[in-house]
C-alpha cells in the first residue's frame, strides 16, 4: 500500500525541522554556555587566586613592616615578654601559620610561644638564610607557606628582623570557597537562563502547536474536504453540497471556485444523462435507458409469476415523409406521433407503463399491470385506431398507420435480448400481413424470419446466375382487340425452390433495398425487348410498360435513370410506360408532380398502378400529371356481382376520360368482364382471359402471328 504524505504531514515534518533545528541551535548555546561557564570559572579562579595572592603578598608585607616597627624596642632591650605579647596578638588570625624574631646573626629569639625551645639557636630551616640577609622586606614561598621577613632596625642599626609565615592552606581554602560561591552563583544563574530557555522552547512548542491546529483548520481541513468533494465526483456522485465558506482570502476564493465548477458539473452530468437517456426530439425514455429498466424489472419478475408485455410499434412508410415532405416534417411527424402514443399509453397503459423511442420511427412500450396480454392488446387496438388518423404537417394531411409487434416475459423469453428480438419480430410480421395492425410473437415466426433472410440471401446475384427473367403480358385495345403494348413483370424460378410468388420476393427485395439493383436491369432488359418488336414490321408501334417501386421512386434519380436507359438501347421515349402505385404517388403530391414532369420531358408515359386502392380518391388526378390509370383487380373481379364496384369503375373511366387520361384494367379473366369495361369506354384491358404472361420468345411469335 503506497502511503500518502499529504499537506498536514509536510506541514507537520516541516514544523518538526523547524524545532529540531531550534533544539540543535538550543543545545549549541547550552554547550556553549557550559563553556563559557567553564572558562568563567577557570578565570575567576585565577582572578581570586591572583587576589588572594596578592592579599597574601600586600597583608605579608604590611603585617612583617607593622611587627619590625612594633618589635624595633622590645628587641633592643631584649624585652622577650613585650616580643611574646606582640607576637601572640598577631597569631590568634589563622592565616599566620608561625612568627620568627631573630637577631642580626640568625638565631632565634622569639616564637611567640610560651616555651621558645630554640632560643638563642640557628634558624635551620631552607627559608631562614635569605630572611636573615634579607636588607628589606623579602617575600618567598612554599607550596605549604607564604613567608615574608623584614628588618628590624632602630634608626638606622639593624638590629634583627621578624619572618612572618602565612598559611598556603587556609588560602587555598579561601580560594576554595570564594570559587565554589562564584560556582554556586553562576549555575544559580544558569539555572535561570535553563529555565527560560525551557519556557521558550515551551512557548515554541505551543506556537507549533497552535500553528498546527490553525493551518490544520484554515488551510488542510478545507482542502481535504474539497479533496473529498472531488473523489465523489470522480466516483459519480454530483451530490456534492455547498461548503458555504464566507473566508475572504484565497482559500475561501478557491472553495467558493470549486463549489461553481461542482454545480457546473452536477449541472453538465444532468444534461449528460438526460442526453444520454432521453431521447432529444421526442423527449421519450431512449433505448438504454429503456433497456436498463427493462433488465431491472425483469430481474425483480423472475420467479414471482407476474408478466410483463412489450409492444414494438414502426411507423408504416414512414421514410417516404422524410423523402417527399423533408426531415422537418418527420420530426413533426414523429412528434405528433409521439404524443398520440403517450396519450394512450397514459390513459390504458397502466402506473407502471414505460414508453420510449427506440430511434428512427421505432417506439416500444413496456405494461406490466393486471392481464398483460389483454391490457397489451387493448393498448394495440387503441394506438392502431389513434395512428392511423391523419397528421395535419405542414397544412398538408398525411396518412401512416403503424404496425405492432407484442412478446410476453416470461411466455415468449426470459431475457431482455430475446424479448426485444421477439417484439422486433412481431413487429415486421404485422407488416408482412398487411401494415397497420398488431400481431403477438410466436414460436412459427422465427422460422418465417429465417425464411426471408434466407430468401434475401439467395435473391442477391439471382439475376447474374439466370434464375430471374422478365415475362410480359399482352395489353389489348378494347375497341379492336388488338394488343398494343405489354407489361413486363419479374419472375424467379429457384432451383430448389421452384417458383416464387412475384408477391413474396418482390417485398423482399422492396425491404432489403435489391430492388434499387433489380429494378433499372429489369428497365434496360425490358426497354431492349421493346426494340425487338419494332423491328418485326411497320404498323402501330408497341409499347412496353415497366413497374417502378417506390423505393426507386423514392431515391429521385428515376429521371435519369430512365433517359440513359433509352440512350443506351435505342427505344423512343413514348414507348417506354412506367406504372407507379398510387400510394407511392399521392403521399407526396408536390415531389410526384415534380418528379413526373421531370420524366414526361424524357418523353416517356407515367402510368397509376393499382388506382382505387389509395386513401385520397379521384380528386388527386386534377393534380398529378399522369398519362394513364390501371384499375385495380379488386375492382374488376365483382364488376357483374356488385353494383358497387361497376359505378366506382364506370365513375373512374368518366373522370379519367374527363382529364385526358388513359383507362387501363387489369385482371380481365372472363368475356363478361371485357365487354362489360368495353360498354363502358375502358381504353385498354389485360388479363388471364386475353394472355397469360410469356417470355419474350413467346411474345414475339404471339406478335408475328397477329401481324398476320
Amino acid at each position: 500500500m503506497k502511503l500518502r504524505f499529504g499537506l498536514q504531514a509536510r506541514f507537520l515534518v516541516a514544523m518538526a525541522l523547524v524545532l529540531l533545528v531550534v533544539l540543535v541551535m538550543l543545545g549549541v548555546l547550552l554547550q556553549r554556555q557550559r563553556l563559557v561557564e567553564r572558562e568563567s570559572e577557570a578565570l575567576s579562579s585565577d582572578v581570586i587566586h591572583q587576589l588572594v595572592d596578592g592579599y597574601l603578598h600586600g597583608q605579608g608585607r604590611e603585617l612583617a613592616t607593622r611587627l619590625a616597627d612594633n618589635l624595633a624596642n622590645p628587641l633592643y632591650y631584649s624585652d622577650l615578654d613585650a616580643i611574646g605579647s606582640i607576637l601572640r596578638d598577631q597569631k590568634r588570625d589563622d592565616l599566620v601559620q608561625y612568627l620568627m624574631v631573630f637577631d642580626t646573626a640568625g638565631h632565634l629569639v622569639h616564637d611567640g610561644s610560651a616555651e621558645i625551645e630554640g632560643y638563642g639557636q640557628p634558624m635551620g630551616d631552607p627559608l631562614a638564610a635569605a630572611a636573615t640577609a634579607a636588607a628589606g622586606p623579602h617575600v618567598q614561598a612554599t607550596a605549604q607557606v607564604l613567608e615574608v621577613s623584614a628588618p628590624i632596625r632602630v634608626g638606622s642599626e639593624r638590629i634583627g628582623g621578624v619572618r612572618i609565615g602565612l598559611s598556603m592552606a587556609v588560602a587555598h581554602r579561601f580560594e576554595q570557597r570564594n570559587a565554589e560561591r562564584l560556582r554556586g552563583r553562576i549555575d544559580e544563574l544558569s539555572q535561570r537562563h535553563q529555565g527560560w530557555l525551557a519556557l521558550m522552547l515551551l512557548a515554541l512548542l505551543a506556537v507549533l502547536v497552535a500553528a498546527a491546529w490553525y493551518v490544520q483548520r484554515l488551510l488542510v481541513r478545507p482542502i481535504r474536504q474539497l479533496a473529498a468533494s472531488a473523489r465523489r465526483i470522480e466516483a459519480g456522485d454530483y451530490s456534492v453540497q455547498d461548503h458555504g465558506d464566507t473566508r475572504n482570502d484565497e482559500l475561501g476564493d478557491l472553495v467558493r471556485a470549486f463549489d461553481r465548477m461542482s454545480e457546473s458539473v452536477a449541472r453538465h452530468d444532468r444534461d449528460v444523462r438526460r442526453m444520454a437517456y432521453t431521447d432529444a426530439l421526442t423527449g421519450l425514455t431512449n433505448r438504454l435507458a429503456f433497456r436498463e429498466s427493462l433488465d431491472h424489472r425483469l430481474m425483480l419478475l423472475r420467479g414471482s409469476g407476474r408478466q410483463l408485455a412489450l409492444l414494438f410499434a414502426d411507423i408504416d412508410d414512414f421514410k417516404r415523409v422524410n423523402d417527399t415532405l423533408g426531415h422537418e416534417a418527420g420530426d413533426e411527424a414523429l412528434l405528433q406521433f409521439a404524443n398520440r402514443i403517450r396519450e394512450a399509453v397514459e390513459k390504458y397503459g397502466g402506473d407502471d407503463a414505460l414508453l420510449a423511442r427506440f430511434g428512427g420511427d421505432e417506439f416500444v412500450i413496456l405494461i406490466q399491470e393486471g392481464d398483460v396480454r389483454a391490457s397489451a392488446t387493448r393498448l394495440a387496438e387503441v394506438l392502431v385506431a389513434e395512428l392511423r388518423r391523419p397528421l395535419d404537417i405542414h397544412e398538408r394531411q398525411v396518412f401512416l398507420g403503424t404496425s405492432i409487434g407484442i412478446t410476453l416475459f416470461p411466455e415468449d423469453a426470459s431475457s431482455a435480448t430475446a424479448l426485444m428480438k421477439n417484439g422486433d419480430i412481431a413487429m415486421y410480421q404485422a407488416k408482412v400481413a398487411g401494415k397497420n395492425g398488431f400481431r403477438f410473437y410466436s414460436r412459427a415466426m422465427d422460422h418465417a424470419v429465417e425464411r426471408r433472410v434466407h430468401m434475401e440471401q439467395e435473391l442477391r446475384g439471382a439475376w447474374e446466375r439466370g434464375e430471374l427473367s422478365v415475362v410480359y403480358q399482352p395489353v389489348c385495345r378494347t375497341s379492336d382487340g388488338r394488343v398494343v403494348g405489354a407489361e413486363a413483370l419479374l419472375r424467379w424460378q429457384h432451383p430448389m425452390l421452384g417458383t416464387i410468388a412475384p408477391s413474396v420476393f418482390i417485398d423482399v427485395a422492396e425491404q432489403s433495398g435489391l430492388i434499387e439493383q433489380i429494378g433499372p436491369r429489369v428497365l434496360h432488359a425490358a426497354c431492349t425487348e421493346a426494340v425487338r418488336w419494332m423491328q418485326l414490321g411497320e404498323g402501330e408501334k408497341l409499347f412496353v410498360s415497366v413497374n417502378v417501386s417506390p423505393r426507386e421512386l423514392r431515391r429521385g434519380d428515376l429521371p435519369e435513370v430512365v433517359a440513359e436507359c433509352l440512350r443506351e438501347t435505342g427505344l423512343p421515349a413514348s414507348s417506354l410506360h412506367l406504372e407507379l402505385t398510387e400510394t407511392s404517388v399521392i403521399s407526396d403530391e408536390l415531389q410526384a408532380a415534380a418528379l413526373l414532369a421531370r420524366l414526361h420531358s424524357t418523353g416517356v408515359k407515367v402510368w397509376l398502378d393499382d388506382f382505387g386502392t389509395g386513401f385520397s380518391g379521384l380528386s388527386h388526378l386534377r393534380r398529378v400529371p399522369v398519362d394513364g390509370v390501371k384499375i385495380d383487380r379488386s375492382f374488376v373481379a365483382d364488376l357483374q356481382r356488385d353494383p358497387d364496384d361497376l359505378a366506382l369503375t364506370t365513375a373512374i373511366i368518366a373522370m379519367a376520360h374527363s382529364l385526358g387520361i388513359t383507362v387501363v384494367a387489369e385482371g380481365v379473366e372472363k368475356e363478361s368482364q371485357y365487354n362489360l369495361l368495353a360498354e363502358r369506354g375502358c381504353d385498354l384491358v389485360q388479363g388471364y382471359w386475353l394472355s397469360h404472361p410469356v417470355s419474350a420468345s413467346e411474345f414475339t411469335h404471339l406478335l408475328a402471328r397477329r401481324m398476320r
